[in-house]
């Protein structure tokens, strides 16, 4: 039995009314009481020391606002962050669209758009077209526009709608990547392609999703398709020629994994020879997954590549006894030749899906009464850590959503405690496990303010049912292993915006939502925080409360990354595409069956009602403030 993934299922518009008349029903909230309490499961070693200083990025990492936005994350240290200041909370009530722009695409928007040169660059979900847009004349026309052509076989393939999570603009070079396995980096000016590297191979299932990160010449890019039995890698490019430089499994022996005499990892289970095979039963690393669809930092300051892995395949864990190397972790590399330096693992054995592959922000922090250089990791599985950088020690972590599969991380050993009681099984359907399979937070990264020292997670509030089945591997086709029916958490708000304090280790504030948050965040100098809803509301709240202060209806939903960026004219702008889809919003640009709770691996049980607030979409919207 395999579970759903994007099934094809096309209505007509009657059709599709009278199915959502009879949707399934959203399933009852999970009782508070499954879950435990942030304070019993938080750890850390050592008690807060706020005095200490005050925690910001690195020059370094985090160079000085130009007022462009020429990464997603904007910077290294992945603040998304921007000093501007023109729009502040007086006068944010006064935004109004300048001009909008139609991507031409109605499935999942996620991409960053990019501002370089007083140029605006947008790539869209598959088929990925890139458009260049000029900001010096009014409404914004196009400069020029470049169609890649991916196979369409890639769309028949991926696991969770075919999105794409932006490009980078650097030395006259716009560099994204395709779905079909394909970067591309494109002349700037004239939209021509300078060089095309094949990496992904689409007859196995693997696909390319993630924004590439461009850094001392070199452009370091992952596979997508743990869902299909894909083995993980992560690569390094010239920048000039796009020829391949490295790559690093995610499963296997040493070699392959570039594990040598440079690999000094802080916790004991994972150190030893060829663990990317002798913590998997015979051949399965082959087909294990490990795959880096999601962030990776260049630590310009210490001068180290930082990457996540994804999930093991299959989701039956029963399948691949052991720790599962080199998966669900985080590794720090040597740029030039891809060694490994040292690695920590948040979910050995994951059995729930709880991929690694979310966002670090590189910061500098206090902690045990000195600063400390750390990476803050967001992890899937419901837990912040704080990870020294140097040495990949983890000094503490804390829930932030709900939590009941994981009772706290011992941070003698760094591995995680797991709940007994929470453990999936084949035949048996474990209830209420939280978080869910997408984690208490998806990829959608978030952003941090040095003004108020905080970050700011957008993020699911979701648990799920859970049975494991035996699957087979066939190359090309879903390799799962597990029936999931999700639904809302504690409260039956399906999402959250959490000001977070690291410091302190705790939420500062909190606003719900009704559906998960899927897009990312940009918070100013002026303290406002922008970010999306499934449901087509662009916010504007006050950093320090949470307060709402502006909104507007977008055309369909928003699971994008916004910018702040200064015009050609002096003035801040506010940046963000729609477009609801993604994993969270297959129910609306699958298309799947709203009445079947399996589709889109267990998403649709909790998403059922999203087509009855938003439509597929795909459009630019460019705000500031109504005197521009």
């Amino acid at each position: 039995m395999r579970p759903t993934l994007l099934a094809p299922l096309a209505f007509a518009p009657a059709a599709l009314a009278a199915t959502l008349a009879v949707a399934q029903t959203i399933p009852e909230a999970t009782p508070q009481s499954e879950v435990f309490p942030m304070e019993q499961v938080g750890h850390a070693l050592a008690a807060p020391t706020p005095q200490a200083g005050r925690t910001a990025p690195s020059p370094q990492n985090a160079p000085p606002d130009d007022g462009q936005w020429t990464m997603p994350a904007k910077n290294y240290a992945q603040t998304r962050y921007s000093e501007l200041t023109e729009i502040t909370p007086q006068n944010v009530a006064t935004l109004t669209p300048q001009f909008t722009f139609s991507l031409g695409v109605d499935k999942g928007e996620e991409a960053a758009p990019i501002v370089a040169d007083n140029t605006m660059y947008v790539v869209t979900a598959w088929p990925n077209y890139v458009y260049a847009l000029d900001l010096t004349q009014p409404g914004a026309p196009m400069k020029w526009r470049f169609f890649p052509n991916p196979s369409p076989a890639s769309k028949g393939i991926a696991c969770c709608d075919v999105v794409n999570r932006g490009g980078s603009v650097d030395h006259g070079k716009y560099i994204f990547n395709t779905l079909d396995g394909q970067t591309i980096a494109l002349d700037v000016k004239t939209g021509r392609a300078l060089w095309r590297a094949q990496l992904g191979n689409i007859s196995v299932g693997e696909t390319m999703t993630m924004a590439p990160l461009v850094a001392d010449g070199k452009v370091y890019v992952g596979n997508s398709g743990g869902e299909m039995g894909v083995r993980g890698w992560f690569a390094a490019l010239d920048e000039s020629s796009g020829k391949l430089l490295w790559r690093a499994w995610a499963t296997g022996p040493d070699k392959d994994v570039l594990i040598g005499a440079d690999f000094h990892p802080f916790y004991a289970s994972d150190r030893g020879k060829d663990l990317g095979v002798s913590s998997w039963p015979p051949q399965a690393w082959m087909i294990g997954g490990g795959n880096m669809w999601g962030w990776a930092n260049y630590d310009a300051e210490l001068g180290q590549i930082i990457h996540g892995t994804g999930n093991p395949g299959p989701w039956n864990q029963e399948q691949r006894p052991g720790d599962n190397k080199w998966t669900t972790g985080i590794f720090a590399r040597d740029p030039n030749t891809g060694a490994a330096h040292w690695y920590y693992q948040y979910s050995p054995h994951d059995e729930h899906d709880y991929d690694g592959i979310n966002e670090q922000l590189l910061l500098d922090m206090p902690f045990d009464g000195q600063m400390r250089k750390v990476l803050i990791h967001i992890d899937r599985n419901g837990y912040i850590y704080v990870i020294d950088r140097h040495t990949g020690q983890v000094l503490s972590a804390d829930a932030y959503g709900p939590v009941n599969s994981i009772e706290g991380v011992d941070l003698k050993t760094g591995r995680p405690t797991m709940n007994p009681a929470k453990l999936t099984k084949v035949g048996a359907t474990v209830r209420n496990i939280c978080p869910t399979a997408s984690g208490a937070k998806d990829w959608n990264p978030a952003s941090f303010s040095p003004r108020t020292g905080w970050l700011y997670i957008g993020h699911e509030n979701m648990c799920m049912d859970w049975q494991d089945v035996n699957v087979n591997y066939i190359a090309g086709t879903p390799y799962v292993g597990a029936v999931v029916h999700m639904k809302p958490g504690p409260g039956g708000n399906r999402g959250e915006m959490t000001a977070w304090d690291p410091v302190a280790r705790k939420p500062v504030w909190a606003d719900k939502e009704q559906f998960p948050i899927w897009s990312s965040s940009v918070v100013t100098a002026s303290d406002l925080l922008f970010y999306g809803t499934m449901d087509g509301w662009f916010k504007a709240v006050n950093a320090r409360t949470g307060e709402l202060l502006w909104r507007f209806k977008v055309d369909s939903g928003i699971i994008s990354q916004p910018i702040s960026y200064r015009g050609p004219d002096g003035h801040q702008y506010i940046a963000v595409l729609s477009g609801v889809g993604g994993w969270s919003g297959a129910v609306v640009s699958g298309p799947v069956d709203p009445r079947d709770g399996t589709a889109a691996l267990g998403m649709v049980a909790a998403m059922s009602d999203l087509p009855k607030y938003t439509t597929p979409g795909g459009t630019l919207y460019v705000f500031a403030l109504a005197q521009h």
